[in-house]
């Protein structure tokens, strides 16, 4: 359970009414300010001073010392806490009064508890499918967790650029272009994406005239051709109106302002080689131009180049990369970049990052962040490629959640209408798609199984959507309004007790989220949430409470769960429904 933003808030009561104690004693803050914090026995307290340590000083027994500061504390301290000596332990418990208050004014904030940092301009490279390609399963992580991170930053007050950055240039587009020309019928609608470029890469390798001929298309493209690049925006269109399509089903915030892809770079590219060779940095290695990172050796022992330019002319991935730090430096003017992409191009990024620093393209104050993922197993432990010898596109996967979740639906609330069927349908099987990936480290692998996902028991989102479902059906059965609450709570026994911790957790968990980069630190925070409010709900009447002021806190309650549930998925990408 994350409790930061309370202890936090403790701590800042009990110091200042300690330190003049201290002081007193002739210990000053080096000796203790660092000593004091979240106690590991939480039966003894939340905030606990060890006093070991100032027993040589004082020539008295830590008991003894625990027991002076205590009797020499502010009374209205024991407003805020119990205080209880254990061991040489001073420990501190925050009273029930105290973390009702604390509660109540959070009920009050529209944001939460959550407050705005400086805000920073930060840019999240993300999603980037190639054209010519439906988008498949592995294009999954990179573009819900960057999806997330994107949310998240901005609703801390960040200015965040979100690019998808496709791979629309190069090579490739030689054999696509060429193979688009030989198609029957050359009707751009009737391409099949998810065998296209298959096709023409098998073309291409068995077939040496339409191998040069696409090379020649190569050149002609780099030569802005008119009639080759018609061709070459009609497949990039006909690939984005694919690709938009998933996003909207994904409920993602890319769409064409979005994007940034290859082509738009590739006046910068010499640029880069002329930055590089400036700084003395740039080598010719095997007819290649290579720049050789300090530190980075392959594994003859030998130094391990970054290809700039290769020995045929044509540009490197790298060289792309350090174009788009150039632009974002530059043109954008970011303080952070985040590149949401698998972990298998970490070296990849490392070795970018440092030729950028060295080249002085970007200097110490920028952060560049390689944010890696793992991959998608089936439930075989084999990466989740294909099915029965056929390649699972993202769009297809999505489909199937939405039918598999509608089936589930029918059978738990057959009466609810066919149209908010679909809906609540919608919500759940993309919710469970994209909360099965959020929910679990993304270092990590993780196994995608249909019944676990859309379980509603467990770390879920079906578990936490019917949380939020069953509180608004909580307000619908009340005659009490939500706008009409009382922000008043108190607390009276341990499950509202704990309620009230978690809620008081949702500021610090966004603010964990950030700091790693790990959209499943605010998963594991709301699904802890959730268990908390089922504790709550089956152990605390709620609308059959006899005393009104009762009811009333314990609503606000619901309310304030509702609230940072639909919040804290929202910040995940994932909708709420108010009926399950």
């Amino acid at each position: 359970m994350v409790l930061g933003d309370l202890m936090r808030a403790l701590h800042n009561e009990i110091v200042p009414k300690i330190s003049p104690v201290m002081e007193k004693l002739g210990l000053n803050e080096n000796l203790w300010l660092n000593s004091i914090g979240n106690s590991t026995d939480k039966s003894h307290g939340d905030i606990t001073l060890p006093c070991h340590a100032f027993s040589k000083i004082l020539r008295k027994s830590p008991n003894d010392i625990a027991t002076e500061i205590a009797n020499n504390l502010d009374s209205d301290l024991n407003e805020i806490v119990e205080i209880n000596i254990v061991n040489g332990f001073l420990n501190f418990k925050a009273r029930n009064s105290w973390i009702s208050k604390m509660a109540s004014s959070i009920f009050l904030d529209i944001r939460l508890g959550v407050e705005l940092e400086e805000p920073r301009t930060i840019v999240i490279d993300y999603s980037s499918p190639n054209i010519a390609k439906r988008m498949h399963v592995g294009h999954l992580r990179s573009t819900v967790i960057g999806d997330s991170l994107s949310r998240v930053l901005s609703f801390k007050g960040h200015n965040v650029i979100g690019e998808n950055h496709i791979g629309d240039w190069g090579t490739p587009f030689g054999m696509l272009i060429e193979h688009y020309i030989e198609c029957e019928d050359n009707d751009i609608d009737e391409i099949d994406l998810s065998t296209f470029y298959k096709e023409a890469r098998n073309k291409f390798d068995s077939n040496e005239k339409f191998a040069n001929r696409s090379r020649n298309r190569v050149v002609k493209l780099q030569s802005k051709d008119p009639e080759t690049l018609m061709l070459w925006k009609s497949l990039v269109d006909y690939s984005l109106t694919h690709f938009n399509s998933v996003y909207r089903m994904l409920d993602v915030l890319l769409d064409d302002d979005n994007l940034a892809g290859e082509s738009i770079y590739e006046e910068l590219l010499p640029e880069v080689v002329n930055r590089l060779d400036s700084k003395g940095i740039i080598v010719e290695s095997n007819g290649a131009l290579v720049v050789f990172p300090e530190g980075w050796i392959n594994r003859e022992n030998n130094p391990l180049p970054l290809i700039i330019r290769k020995a045929d002319g044509g540009y490197n991935y790298a060289t792309t990369d350090l174009a788009c730090i150039i632009n974002r430096v530059e043109s954008i003017g970011c303080d952070e970049m985040l590149y949401v992409v698998g972990a298998e191009q970490s070296q990849h990024f490392s070795m970018v990052f440092q030729v950028a620093r060295d080249a002085s393209l970007m200097n110490d104050q920028i952060k560049a962040v390689h944010v890696p993922f793992g991959l998608v197993l089936g439930t075989d432990g084999k990466k989740l490629a294909s099915r029965e010898g056929k390649a699972i596109t993202l769009e297809e996967l999505l489909q199937e959640s939405i039918i598999r979740a509608e089936k589930l639906i029918l059978e738990k609330n057959p009466s609810m209408p066919e149209s908010e069927r679909k809906d609540v349908s919608q919500m759940i099987g993309i919710g469970a798609i994209k909360y099965a990936d959020l929910s679990i480290d993304r270092n990590k692998n993780y196994v995608f199984d249909w019944d676990k996902m859309l379980s509603f028991d467990g770390n879920t989102a079906p578990y936490l959507q019917y949380a939020h479902a069953r509180i608004c059906s909580i307000f619908r059965k009340s005659s009490i309004s939500r706008d009409s609450l009382n922000p008043e709570i108190f607390c009276t026994n341990d499950f509202e007790i704990s309620l009230c911790k978690s809620i008081l957790g949702f500021s610090e968990s966004i603010d964990e989220t950030i700091s790693s980069y790990s959209p499943h630190r605010l998963a594991v925070y709301l699904h802890h949430l959730a268990q908390d409010f089922a504790s709550f709900y089956e152990n605390c009447p709620v609308l059959l409470h006899d005393d009104k002021k009762m009811m009333n806190s314990r609503l606000a309650l619901c309310d304030l769960t509702a609230r940072i549930l639909r919040s804290g998925l929202g910040l995940l990408g994932i909708e709420t429904p108010e009926k399950m």
